[in-house]
Protein backbone atom coordinates (compact mmCIF):
# COMPACT_ATOMS: atom_id res chain seq x y z
CA UNK A 1 0.00 0.00 0.00
CA UNK A 2 1.35 3.46 -1.21
CA UNK A 3 2.51 5.75 1.48
CA UNK A 4 0.66 9.21 2.51
CA UNK A 5 2.29 11.95 0.93
CA UNK A 6 3.81 14.33 3.43
CA UNK A 7 2.26 17.13 4.19
CA UNK A 8 4.08 20.29 3.81
CA UNK A 9 5.15 22.55 6.70
CA UNK A 10 2.84 26.12 7.06
CA UNK A 11 3.98 28.51 9.79
CA UNK A 12 2.25 32.25 10.47
CA UNK A 13 4.18 35.11 11.10
CA UNK A 14 2.00 37.93 12.39
CA UNK A 15 -1.04 36.33 14.35
CA UNK A 16 -3.38 39.13 14.46
CA UNK A 17 -6.44 39.80 11.80
CA UNK A 18 -4.97 37.97 8.78
CA UNK A 19 -2.86 35.52 10.44
CA UNK A 20 -5.65 34.14 12.77
CA UNK A 21 -8.17 33.21 9.57
CA UNK A 22 -5.47 31.80 7.85
CA UNK A 23 -4.74 30.00 10.97
CA UNK A 24 -8.04 28.58 11.73
CA UNK A 25 -8.25 27.90 7.33
CA UNK A 26 -5.32 25.31 7.98
CA UNK A 27 -6.71 24.02 10.98
CA UNK A 28 -10.48 23.47 9.41
CA UNK A 29 -8.14 21.07 7.07
CA UNK A 30 -6.08 22.11 3.12
CA UNK A 31 -5.12 19.15 1.15
CA UNK A 32 -1.01 18.84 1.35
CA UNK A 33 -0.59 21.31 4.39
CA UNK A 34 -0.24 21.16 8.36
CA UNK A 35 -0.14 24.39 10.23
CA UNK A 36 3.35 23.68 12.04
CA UNK A 37 4.18 27.09 13.76
CA UNK A 38 3.39 30.33 14.86
CA UNK A 39 5.81 33.58 15.50
CA UNK A 40 4.10 36.87 16.92
CA UNK A 41 5.48 39.85 18.56
CA UNK A 42 3.33 38.73 21.12
CA UNK A 43 3.40 35.48 22.54
CA UNK A 44 1.21 35.31 25.10
CA UNK A 45 -1.46 36.59 23.10
CA UNK A 46 -0.49 34.27 20.23
CA UNK A 47 -0.63 31.16 21.86
CA UNK A 48 -3.99 32.10 23.85
CA UNK A 49 -5.61 32.85 20.19
CA UNK A 50 -4.27 29.20 19.29
CA UNK A 51 -5.55 27.26 22.43
CA UNK A 52 -9.11 29.43 21.79
CA UNK A 53 -8.57 27.37 18.07
CA UNK A 54 -8.35 23.96 20.09
CA UNK A 55 -4.61 23.58 18.78
CA UNK A 56 -0.93 22.91 20.41
CA UNK A 57 1.93 24.28 18.59
CA UNK A 58 4.76 25.81 18.93
CA UNK A 59 5.38 29.95 19.18
CA UNK A 60 9.00 30.64 18.18
CA UNK A 61 10.42 34.08 17.07
CA UNK A 62 10.72 34.42 13.86
CA UNK A 63 13.60 33.38 12.92
CA UNK A 64 13.14 29.98 14.14
CA UNK A 65 10.07 29.66 12.05
CA UNK A 66 12.81 27.39 9.03
CA UNK A 67 13.25 24.84 11.25
CA UNK A 68 10.06 23.88 12.17
CA UNK A 69 7.92 24.55 8.45
CA UNK A 70 8.60 24.72 4.36
CA UNK A 71 5.91 27.50 3.46
CA UNK A 72 5.94 31.10 5.62
CA UNK A 73 3.09 33.27 5.70
CA UNK A 74 4.26 36.23 6.35
CA UNK A 75 1.65 39.00 7.93
CA UNK A 76 3.32 40.48 10.36
CA UNK A 77 3.34 43.93 10.99
CA UNK A 78 5.84 46.11 7.75
CA UNK A 79 8.59 46.52 10.09
CA UNK A 80 9.46 43.02 11.06
CA UNK A 81 8.89 42.16 7.19
CA UNK A 82 12.65 41.52 6.82
CA UNK A 83 13.14 39.84 10.08
CA UNK A 84 10.73 37.40 8.64
CA UNK A 85 11.35 37.04 5.04
CA UNK A 86 15.70 36.81 5.13
CA UNK A 87 15.99 33.84 7.33
CA UNK A 88 12.81 32.30 5.27
CA UNK A 89 14.30 32.75 1.79
CA UNK A 90 17.96 31.66 3.22
CA UNK A 91 16.64 28.77 4.56
CA UNK A 92 15.00 27.85 1.05
CA UNK A 93 11.21 28.46 2.39
CA UNK A 94 8.63 30.01 -0.01
CA UNK A 95 6.61 32.82 1.69
CA UNK A 96 3.65 33.97 0.86
CA UNK A 97 2.99 37.57 1.68
CA UNK A 98 0.29 40.36 0.81
CA UNK A 99 3.41 43.22 1.48
CA UNK A 100 3.82 44.34 -1.79
CA UNK A 101 5.03 47.92 -0.33
CA UNK A 102 7.70 45.77 1.89
CA UNK A 103 8.92 44.42 -1.19
CA UNK A 104 9.81 47.10 -2.77
CA UNK A 105 11.58 48.76 -0.12
CA UNK A 106 13.67 45.69 -0.07
CA UNK A 107 14.25 44.53 -3.69
CA UNK A 108 17.63 42.43 -2.98
CA UNK A 109 15.22 39.82 -1.45
CA UNK A 110 14.18 38.64 -4.48
CA UNK A 111 17.79 37.68 -5.41
CA UNK A 112 17.79 36.40 -2.11
CA UNK A 113 14.93 33.84 -2.55
CA UNK A 114 17.05 33.11 -6.40
CA UNK A 115 19.82 32.32 -4.58
CA UNK A 116 18.57 30.15 -2.18
CA UNK A 117 15.65 28.44 -4.42
CA UNK A 118 13.03 29.70 -2.15
CA UNK A 119 10.47 31.54 -3.52
CA UNK A 120 8.34 34.54 -3.14
CA UNK A 121 4.18 34.13 -3.52
CA UNK A 122 2.57 37.78 -3.95
CA UNK A 123 -0.85 36.91 -2.78
CA UNK A 124 -3.38 38.54 -5.09
CA UNK A 125 -4.53 40.41 -1.40
CA UNK A 126 -6.93 43.15 -2.48
CA UNK A 127 -6.83 43.58 -6.03
CA UNK A 128 -9.04 42.77 -8.62
CA UNK A 129 -7.77 41.95 -11.95
CA UNK A 130 -3.90 40.93 -11.35
CA UNK A 131 -3.41 37.85 -13.94
CA UNK A 132 -5.10 40.23 -16.21
CA UNK A 133 -2.41 42.85 -15.47
CA UNK A 134 0.41 40.62 -15.31
CA UNK A 135 -0.86 39.07 -18.93
CA UNK A 136 -0.82 42.36 -20.54
CA UNK A 137 3.12 43.17 -19.02
CA UNK A 138 3.83 40.04 -21.61
CA UNK A 139 2.94 42.61 -23.96
CA UNK A 140 2.98 46.22 -24.16
CA UNK A 141 1.49 48.53 -21.33
CA UNK A 142 1.20 52.49 -21.94
CA UNK A 143 0.07 53.29 -19.26
CA UNK A 144 -1.38 52.27 -15.57
CA UNK A 145 -2.77 54.91 -13.27
CA UNK A 146 -4.90 54.19 -9.64
CA UNK A 147 -7.40 56.19 -7.49
CA UNK A 148 -7.46 55.06 -3.63
CA UNK A 149 -9.99 56.16 -2.10
CA UNK A 150 -10.77 55.55 1.87
CA UNK A 151 -12.95 55.87 4.76
CA UNK A 152 -10.95 58.37 7.27
CA UNK A 153 -10.38 56.15 9.85
CA UNK A 154 -8.52 53.69 7.70
CA UNK A 155 -5.83 56.16 6.90
CA UNK A 156 -6.18 58.14 10.19
CA UNK A 157 -3.17 56.32 11.72
CA UNK A 158 -0.85 55.93 8.71
CA UNK A 159 2.68 56.91 9.20
CA UNK A 160 2.18 59.65 6.55
CA UNK A 161 -0.71 61.10 8.02
CA UNK A 162 0.48 61.23 11.70
CA UNK A 163 3.84 62.51 10.57
CA UNK A 164 2.88 65.19 8.36
CA UNK A 165 0.23 66.41 10.89
CA UNK A 166 -2.67 65.82 8.40
CA UNK A 167 -6.25 65.79 10.14
CA UNK A 168 -8.89 64.17 9.03
CA UNK A 169 -10.94 63.54 11.85
CA UNK A 170 -14.05 65.50 10.92
CA UNK A 171 -13.32 66.48 7.54
CA UNK A 172 -16.92 66.50 5.17
CA UNK A 173 -15.64 66.25 1.48
CA UNK A 174 -13.21 63.73 0.05
CA UNK A 175 -9.06 65.26 0.59
CA UNK A 176 -6.48 64.04 -1.15
CA UNK A 177 -3.71 62.82 0.88
CA UNK A 178 -0.85 61.90 -1.91
CA UNK A 179 -0.33 61.86 -5.53
CA UNK A 180 2.79 60.52 -7.09
CA UNK A 181 4.11 57.34 -8.25
CA UNK A 182 3.68 53.79 -6.40
CA UNK A 183 6.79 53.52 -5.41
CA UNK A 184 6.34 56.65 -3.67
CA UNK A 185 3.00 55.82 -2.29
CA UNK A 186 4.69 52.56 -0.82
CA UNK A 187 7.45 54.79 0.93
CA UNK A 188 5.20 57.19 2.90
CA UNK A 189 2.39 54.39 3.26
CA UNK A 190 3.64 50.82 3.88
CA UNK A 191 0.93 49.58 5.16
CA UNK A 192 -1.72 50.99 3.19
CA UNK A 193 -0.81 50.81 -0.42
CA UNK A 194 0.29 46.68 -1.38
CA UNK A 195 -2.88 47.03 -3.74
CA UNK A 196 -0.89 49.62 -5.35
CA UNK A 197 2.54 47.96 -4.96
CA UNK A 198 1.45 44.96 -6.41
CA UNK A 199 -0.53 46.83 -9.21
CA UNK A 200 3.29 48.19 -9.96
CA UNK A 201 5.30 44.97 -9.30
CA UNK A 202 2.79 43.43 -11.77
CA UNK A 203 3.03 45.96 -14.51
CA UNK A 204 4.92 48.28 -15.43
CA UNK A 205 6.97 48.90 -12.16
CA UNK A 206 6.26 51.30 -9.38
CA UNK A 207 7.75 54.14 -10.67
CA UNK A 208 5.99 54.36 -13.74
CA UNK A 209 2.59 53.40 -11.91
CA UNK A 210 0.61 56.66 -11.09
CA UNK A 211 -1.13 57.01 -7.55
CA UNK A 212 -3.29 58.73 -5.57
CA UNK A 213 -5.06 58.31 -2.23
CA UNK A 214 -7.78 60.19 -0.96
CA UNK A 215 -9.85 60.29 2.67
CA UNK A 216 -13.35 60.24 1.27
CA UNK A 217 -16.14 60.63 4.46
CA UNK A 218 -18.76 59.33 1.92
CA UNK A 219 -17.18 55.83 2.12
CA UNK A 220 -17.48 52.75 4.10
CA UNK A 221 -15.23 51.10 1.83
CA UNK A 222 -11.94 50.66 0.80
CA UNK A 223 -12.12 51.55 -2.87
CA UNK A 224 -9.93 51.25 -5.23
CA UNK A 225 -10.03 52.54 -9.21
CA UNK A 226 -7.28 51.14 -11.51
CA UNK A 227 -7.04 52.29 -15.32
CA UNK A 228 -4.50 49.98 -17.85
CA UNK A 229 -4.32 50.95 -21.20
CA UNK A 230 -2.54 48.38 -23.40
CA UNK A 231 -1.74 47.00 -26.77
CA UNK A 232 -3.69 44.10 -25.81
CA UNK A 233 -6.83 45.69 -23.60
CA UNK A 234 -7.55 48.29 -21.68
CA UNK A 235 -8.66 47.44 -18.02
CA UNK A 236 -11.10 49.39 -15.59
CA UNK A 237 -11.19 47.71 -12.67
CA UNK A 238 -13.28 49.12 -9.37
CA UNK A 239 -12.84 47.32 -6.14
CA UNK A 240 -14.89 48.06 -2.98
CA UNK A 241 -13.16 46.34 -0.31
CA UNK A 242 -15.38 45.53 2.95
CA UNK A 243 -12.79 46.70 5.94
CA UNK A 244 -12.34 44.57 8.29
CA UNK A 245 -14.01 45.19 12.07
CA UNK A 246 -10.99 44.59 13.94
CA UNK A 247 -8.73 46.81 11.46
CA UNK A 248 -10.18 48.97 9.18
CA UNK A 249 -7.61 49.40 6.94
CA UNK A 250 -7.35 45.78 6.41
CA UNK A 251 -10.36 44.76 4.08
CA UNK A 252 -12.14 41.38 4.81
CA UNK A 253 -10.63 39.65 0.93
CA UNK A 254 -6.92 39.91 2.16
CA UNK A 255 -6.59 37.04 4.55
CA UNK A 256 -8.71 35.25 1.92
CA UNK A 257 -6.67 35.75 -0.66
CA UNK A 258 -3.84 34.39 1.23
CA UNK A 259 -5.88 30.88 1.51
CA UNK A 260 -6.64 30.41 -1.60
CA UNK A 261 -2.86 31.03 -2.48
CA UNK A 262 -2.41 28.44 -0.20
CA UNK A 263 -4.86 25.76 -1.61
CA UNK A 264 -3.32 27.22 -4.88
CA UNK A 265 0.12 25.17 -3.77
CA UNK A 266 -1.03 21.69 -4.28
CA UNK A 267 -4.47 21.89 -6.30
CA UNK A 268 -5.15 19.69 -8.97
CA UNK A 269 -6.48 22.02 -10.62
CA UNK A 270 -5.23 26.09 -10.59
CA UNK A 271 -7.35 28.81 -12.03
CA UNK A 272 -5.78 31.49 -13.03
CA UNK A 273 -2.01 32.16 -13.78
Amino acid sequence: MPEAPTKRRVGIAGFGTIGRKVGQALLAGMPGLSLAAISSGNRDRAAAALQAMGASLPVVDAAELPSHCDIIVECAPTDAFLAVAEPALQAGCTVITVSGAAILQHPHIVELAREHRGQIILATGALLGLDAVRAAAEGEIHSVTMVTRKPPKSLKKARYIVEQGIELEGISAPLRVFAGSAREGAEKFPANVNVAAALGLAGVGAERTQLEIWADPGLSRNTHFITVDADSARLELKIENVPTEENPGTGRITALSVITALRSLGAALRVGS
